[in-house]
């Protein structure tokens, strides 16, 4: 699968107002696009349809979108992401939790999303490079970027594709300062920048899976004012 814009989207909402117009934007900017309204068409639409992306809104009806997250996961492993209703915080951390790689909050803009679409895409990408400091061993963590393997004190952590494409930019510039605006950038694409709470919630998310404790890190430090580092002397801590 390539991150081109025949990729297959599988957009699935109970409103058919966001489904048609999220449908019909997709299809203008050259992605084919299958449309369905609840969770079991979802799933079987998944299984039939071998999408390359879904867009799944988590307030459906019968069968809510968490527990259609979970299910695609044990079968689907291209991208998802979830639309979440403002101030939907507990629905938007458990989704990621589960394996959804994006989020985006009602309501939103078609450009916003579209943009969402071509980074989900272009991370879900075989890249071979950037293979340098690709494995290494601090504190309790064990992390293999080309392998895509992350251990924690023995046991493999499960990192969705956005959290590690940002968890290897900060490797990849360990104990370096990497501003907001940067790390967006690299992850997500040229479109952003200054989306510096958004950028919070997954490294809160990378925070909760890789230190002890997430409100005392050990390895992703916060720069007040500028960015995050990823520190290596962690042993003397």
């Amino acid at each position: 699968m390539t991150a081109s814009k025949s990729a297959r989207v599988l957009v699935v909402d109970d409103d058919p107002t966001i489904l048609m117009f999220v449908g019909s934007n997709l299809r203008a900017s050259g992605y084919r696009v299958v449309t369905v309204s609840d969770g079991p068409e979802a799933l079987a639409a998944a299984d039939e349809q071998t999408p390359d992306l879904v867009i799944l809104d988590l307030g459906l009806p019968s069968l809510d979108g968490l527990e259609v997250v979970r299910q695609l996961r044990r079968s689907f492993s291209g991208p998802i992401i979830v639309l979440t209703a403002r101030g939907a915080e507990p629905d938007k951390v458990k989704a990621l939790d589960l394996g959804a790689d994006d989020y985006l909050t009602k309501p939103f803009g078609m450009n916003e999303l579209l943009a969402r679409v071509r980074a989900a895409l272009r991370r879900a990408t075989p890249t071979s490079a950037h293979t340098s400091t690709s494995a290494l061993r601090i504190g309790e963590l064990e992390i293999d970027l080309a392998a895509r393997r992350v251990v924690r004190s023995g046991r493999e952590v499960k990192l969705t594709r956005t959290e590690h494409s940002l968890l290897a930019e900060l490797v990849r510039n360990a104990d370096k300062a990497l501003s907001h605006a940067d790390l967006l950038r690299r992850v997500w694409g040229p479109e952003y920048g200054a989306e510096h709470e958004y950028l919070h919630t997954f490294i809160a998310q990378l925070r909760r899976k890789l230190e002890d404790d997430p409100t005392r890190p050990r390895y992703i430090i916060t720069e007040p004012r500028f960015g995050y580092r990823f520190r290596t002397a962690v042993d003397s801590l």
